[in-house]
Formats: structure tokens, sequence, C-alpha cells
């Protein structure tokens, strides 16, 4: 999902990525409001080649997006997740750069506060779901799951992923493996379009999707993969495990648990004992 976002009537394009669960911003439209400089692609032309030299992560975690530029064509754009931002804001100086960090704050991304006390993301993350109508029950699966995403995107850059499409890649792999079903394949079996798959999954579904991520996390750092092939083999291997823990559970149950169910239906996405349904 992309979308433009105003810090001080300064326009800066930005994408959301589903699979990372973070935004993208335009480090030319970053640096634009952070300079003033009339020629932002060139303050970061040479501030690129600055940081390459002195050897500096933050060069090698640039990634590019299409994203539409003023003729309303979309060009590769080079950008950055949000921690990518905050650690670029340290290599410009700029009275502007606490006010753009409360900016990063205030539209939800990586609240600084949440480095000293992650427990304010998981609080976050609560009252986020709770105004959203869902259960007590699916919320705790569905902020475990966020927990397990991460660990599972940090190996996979700590093995050499860095674009977004490499991500999806591996993403669709782990989920064909699992699910039997691409990404797109499962969404249209929940009649979702651009909403977050795992937002939409039952409590079962967010289970076997989360021990596919275990595993396919576990079995990298035993492997060790040098190549982008390795990582797609290790995620289907992932995938693989958390599909036959499926069979078990589908031959048990005697049906499908690969539900059509979606975040329309929040009640019924979790698995709820007599008493509680006697409750409610």
């Amino acid at each position: 999902m992309s979308n433009i976002k105003v810090f001080e009537e300064k326009k800066i394009r930005t994408q959301w990525n589903a699979n990372e669960e973070d935004w993208y911003f335009s480090v030319v439209d970053v640096i634009a409001v952070l300079t003033d400089s009339p020629r932002p692609r060139k303050y970061w032309n040479a501030l690129k080649t600055k940081l390459k030299q002195e050897g500096s992560q933050l060069s090698q975690d640039v990634g590019q997006l299409k994203l539409q530029s003023s003729d309303g064509k979309h060009y590769l754009t080079d950008v950055l997740n949000t921690k990518g931002i905050l650690r670029l804001i340290q290599s410009i100086p700029s009275p502007k750069a606490e006010p753009f960090k409360m900016w990063l704050a205030q539209i939800g991304n990586d609240r600084l506060d949440e480095i000293a006390d992650p427990q304010k993301a998981f609080e976050r993350g609560v009252e986020l779901y709770r105004a959203k109508g869902y259960t007590e029950g699916w919320i705790t699966e569905r902020l475990k799951g966020i927990e397990i995403r991460k660990k599972l995107t940090d190996e996979w850059k700590d093995k050499g992923v860095k674009t977004s499409l490499e991500f999806a890649i591996l993403t669709d792999e782990m989920t064909k493996a699992w699910s039997g079903m691409s990404v797109k394949e499962y969404k249209a079996v929940k009649n979702l379009k651009k909403e977050n798959l795992r937002d939409n999954m039952t409590d079962i579904e967010l289970t076997l999707n989360q021990l596919a991520e275990v595993m396919t996390t576990a079995i990298s750092k035993e492997s060790n993969p040098q190549s982008f092939s390795e990582n797609k083999s290790i995620a289907r291997r992932g995938g693989n495990i958390a599909r036959n823990t499926r069979e078990d559970i589908e031959k048990e149950l005697g049906k499908s648990i690969i539900s059509p169910l979606n975040a329309q239906d929040k009640d019924l996405l979790e698995i709820k004992n007599n008493n509680e349904d006697e409750e409610n």
C-alpha cells in the first residue's frame, strides 16, 4: 500500500510492506525535508557515496521501490524502512531531526520509547486490535505471531535478504508449502485485496502460520543458507512441517482448516469453549 505523508507541509512518499509490517520512506523526500536542499537527489548521492566509503550499514540497507513521481509516472526510488530512516537522521545535521523523529512516532511506526520499553509496543498492539473488535484470545495469538514474524524477518536479513520483493517471495514459498496456496490465492479464499492476511486468519490458521515461521527460522539458523535459492528451499521446508501438522488436524476434525472467514467475522475467528459460547 502506497501513501503520501506530510511533514511541515512537505510530502513524503511512503509504501507499506505487509510482510515486514513496516513503512518504507523515499530517502530523497526525507532529505528534502531535513535539509531544505533545492537539489536533494544530489545531496543524497554525495551522502550515499560517503556512507559506502565509511562502510556504513545504512548504505547496505537501502532498497528500491517504484514510487510515483511529480509527472505521474512510477520510477525506482531509493527507500529505507523506519529504522533506516532513524539512522539516516543521525547522518544529517539538521535542526529538524528531533521534530522529524517525533513525526515518525506520531504516525505509529517505530515509536522511539518502545526501544527502551518494548512492553509499550505490546500494549499499543492490544489496544489497536481491541478497538477493531477482535476477541482477547485472538489478540493474544496475533501478537505472539508478530513477535515470531519479526524473528523470521531478522533471520532473513542476516542471511542477505534485502528487498521487499525477496521477502514476499520467501513468504509466498512458505505459505504455499503449509497451506497449499500462494498468499494471493489465500487472500482470494478470504475475499481480501490489500488487507493483511494474518489479520484475517482464524486462531488455528495463525498457529499453523506461526509454526511454519518458527521452523523456517530454526532451520535457517542451523543450515546457514548462502544464497536466495537456499533461503527459498528452507522456507519450503519450514512450511512443510506446518503442512504435516495441518493435515493431521484436518484428519482429526474431518474438514479443512483453511477458512473463508475474515475480519468481518471477528467473533468467529477464535475457537471458544462451551462456557464462553453460553456467556456470549
